[in-house]
């Protein structure tokens, strides 16, 4: 009998088809994240802080939750 069904969600960021899991990081937290990356350094384009956004999240064991957005936005701007 199937009461119960997992169901899991996907987002995507519209460029680039960049998968942000739903349980690391809200697309609106993720959306204002890449905003705030995008004005502090206007140099790289929005795939380039997307990728450090990852490298964060490869460093910090595959996931970004727990972490501050500010948090990861240090450390995102160290890798840039």
């Amino acid at each position: 009998e199937n009461t119960l069904q997992k169901t899991s969600t996907c987002s995507f960021a519209n460029t680039s088809s960049v998968f942000v899991s739903p349980y690391a990081l809200n697309l609106s937290s993720f959306t204002k994240l890449i905003k705030r990356l995008q004005e502090r350094h206007p140099e790289f384009s929005k795939e380039e802080i997307v990728d450090a956004v990852q490298e964060v999240r490869r460093i910090n064991k595959g996931i970004l939750s727990g972490l501050a957005i500010s948090s990861i936005e240090e450390k995102a701007s160290a890798i840039l």
